[in-house]
């Protein structure tokens, strides 16, 4: 019994000789039928193993060749080429896209982290873009530097400071006053709307009424407070207001500087399309900020004027919070004139809420369709659909301040892009080799112009040129 495993394994070992026998058979035969009786191979008679070298035909663990009758067999194509080509264009722009979305995410997370400098440095920007010609205005008048920025710099700010003061006093001596105006205006509003034919219950009224009186008695001190409580909140302002003062004090001074030194960072092969661009981009900025400022300084002094002679109380503040919020494009003039409507009608009734809206609505058809024309010009035009996304966007991204920021930052860009495109065309045709037939003094290429609505039509040379 202790020998039938040897046995079966020996059985087995003879069996498996037995098949490579066959096989070397089978293929000798199919080499005889293919090159004739002279083939070599191993003999008709030969037992499994007769023979260690290795046949014509190649050993066990080579493949034999094809026969003659068997068919062709295409070789199979490169896999590149089988991809059409417009998948292949697909996924090149695919994975380019991805790159940027990638570099997008981790700049939007840097710029997150570091949120509040940022800010405060844009900030610095847009406010050099709005001193910074009183500087040069000061320097054409015989003063130096340093003490023409120092001038411009301290008048300034103190100028903001007595605004934002002014605005705050105004608020807190006329609140009291203004709490009561609008409880005496909701009884008026509860007149009204019995009298009128949208048939409101009374009990209804009363409820909102009740509601309305409750939340302005009870809450004017969280109203007046909200935005000045919380000591993280006041420190994290206050750092910010000295980021941007000390940045704004420096870049009116060594502006040039700064850009010089940026400029050296610039690959050389790129740098001169970037210092053509740079300047663009400032008096684009300069430009946006300066009619900025104008529109806003009319749209609060003739909405401000048409709300004090409808006796609307805290004209003057409200006219100031029109000024800051027309900052804010398209969002800030809906907001600054929603709350001087609402104001109007629940001190001094619906007739006086019409007429301000009315008068809202009429200074601001004037602002977009002349003043702003007028005064920014096609130089920072940016399409409204722009302007909308641009401000949702940058206030996702960092509140009030990306909305302010958003829309100078498009433009500034449409400015930069429009340059840097029209640049390289320009280069390239300078670049293209003369023909022999050109004598070396004749005629250069036409000056190439720019195909934009946006920017007159100009030469745009070498930024040394400009």
């Amino acid at each position: 019994m202790s020998k039938l495993p040897q046995w079966v394994g020996g059985l087995g070992s003879g069996l498996t000789g037995f098949a490579a026998w066959l096989d070397d058979r089978r293929r000798a035969a199919a080499v005889a039928d293919e090159n004739g009786p002279d083939a070599s191979g191993p003999a008709a008679g030969d037992a499994p193993g007769a023979s260690d070298a290795p046949s014509a035909t190649g050993g066990p663990d080579q493949v034999p060749a094809p026969p003659s009758y068997a068919p062709a067999v295409s070789a199979r194509p490169d896999p590149v080429a089988v991809v059409p080509w417009g998948v292949r264009v697909a996924a090149e722009a695919s994975w380019r896209l991805l790159v940027l979305a990638g570099t997008l995410y981790v700049l939007m997370r840097a710029i997150s982290a570091v949120q509040l400098v940022v800010l405060s440095f844009v900030a610095a920007l847009l406010i050099t873009a709005l001193l910074q010609p009183s500087v040069a205005w000061l320097r054409k008048a015989g003063l130096p530097r340093g003490l023409a920025t120092v001038l411009t710099f301290i008048t300034g700010f103190v100028i903001m400071g007595l605004v934002g003061w002014f605005v705050a006093w105004q608020v807190m001596e006329n609140i009291d006053d203004l709490s009561q105006r609008i409880q005496d205006g909701i009884d008026e509003l509860q007149k009204w709307l019995l009298q009128s034919p949208f048939h409101v219950t009374e009990a209804q009224i009363k409820d909102i009424a009740k509601s309305l009186r409750e939340a302005v008695g009870s809450n004017t001190e969280e109203i007046t407070s909200a935005g000045i409580e919380g000591v993280a909140v006041i420190l994290e302002f206050l750092t910010g207001i000295l980021l941007a003062m000390f940045s704004t004090l420096f870049l009116l001074y060594d502006g040039r500087k700064i850009w010089n030194w940026l400029l050296k960072l610039v690959p050389s092969g790129a740098r001169d399309g970037v210092a053509g661009a740079g300047p663009r981009a400032w008096s684009t900025l300069t430009a946006y900020v300066r009619g900025t400022v104008i529109v806003a300084m009319i749209d609060a002094i003739f909405i401000g004027l048409g709300i004090y002679f409808l006796d609307v109380p805290m004209a003057v503040p409200l006219a100031v919070f029109i000024f800051l919020f027309s900052f804010i494009p398209l969002v800030g003039a809906v907001v600054s004139g929603a709350l001087a409507v609402i104001v109007g009608l629940v001190t001094q009734g619906v007739f006086t809420g019409l007429m301000v809206l009315v008068v809202v609505l009429a200074v601001q058809q004037i602002e977009g369709h002349v003043l702003q024309p007028f005064i920014l010009g096609r130089a920072v035009r940016v399409h409204p659909l722009a302007v909308v996304l641009s401000v949702a966007a940058g206030s996702l991204v960092a509140g009030v301040g990306g909305a302010v920021v958003a829309v100078p930052l498009v433009a500034v860009t449409n400015t930069v892009v429009g340059y840097l495109r029209t640049y390289s065309m320009e280069k390239a045709l300078r670049d293209v080799p003369v023909p022999a037939s050109v004598p070396a003094g004749g005629p250069a290429a036409p000056a190439l112009a720019v195909p934009s609505d946006e920017h007159p039509p100009e030469r745009v040379g070498r930024p040394s040129e400009a």
